[in-house]
């Protein structure tokens, strides 16, 4: 009888190891989809932000003449952050491109701010209507951007987390997971509330 029970014994533990590592694999690739994810919805709301800047400027344009070095920053801050936003949408996880984004971002809303801080010696361009919609748009899309990077950020924190803890911890390399996801920090504090415009 001890014969039989012996390996009955084993077979019960190997199912209940290959439960507990399928789960763990299981988890891990569920928690990745879900950082992935909160991501894509950051890239829709930074992929329209980038496209209200055209707009502004082309807008700001046709007052502010003597602006013109202002005005190239803006366009070539937001072209960085384009290509930043890229190369962090091809990988999430990859901290180098998830960095090279925020610096990139922080760029840029430091060239928005001062667009926005010589605008106000322009009553003209603050009165236009097209001016008033595109800076009311950017606002609604900058709240936007800080609550998706607040999804994200919170689904970067559960995956690394549960990769950091035991079992998991044992397993998560060999099931491709050798590293954990960055969290999306802006340089610029002001990225991170709306900014104030008052047109």
């Amino acid at each position: 009888m001890t014969t039989i029970l012996i390996p009955a014994i084993v077979l019960v533990l190997v199912v209940a190891l290959g439960a507990i590592v399928t789960g763990i694999f299981n988890k891990l690739v569920t928690y990745r989809n879900r950082y992935k994810n909160a991501f894509a919805q950051i890239e829709v709301q930074l992929k329209r932000r980038y496209d209200l800047i055209p707009n502004l400027v082309e807008t700001a344009k046709g007052y502010m003449k003597h602006e013109r070095e202002t005005l190239e920053a803006v366009i070539n801050a937001r072209n960085q952050a384009v290509g930043g936003l890229q190369k962090a949408a091809q990988n999430p996880g990859n901290a180098e491109a998830i960095q090279a984004l925020a610096g990139a971002e922080g760029m840029l809303t430091g060239a928005m701010g001062r667009l926005f801080a010589l605008a106000e010696s322009y009553p003209d361009l603050k009165a236009n209507q097209n001016m008033m919609q595109l800076s009311e748009e950017l606002t609604s899309t900058e709240n936007k951007v800080a609550f998706a990077r607040q999804a994200f950020n919170d689904g970067v924190t559960t995956y690394n987390t549960y990769r950091q803890t035991f079992p998991a911890v044992m397993f998560a390399g060999t099931f491709g997971h050798p590293q954990d996801a960055t969290l999306l920090e802006f340089e610029s504090e002001q990225i991170q509330e709306a900014p104030k415009i008052s047109f």
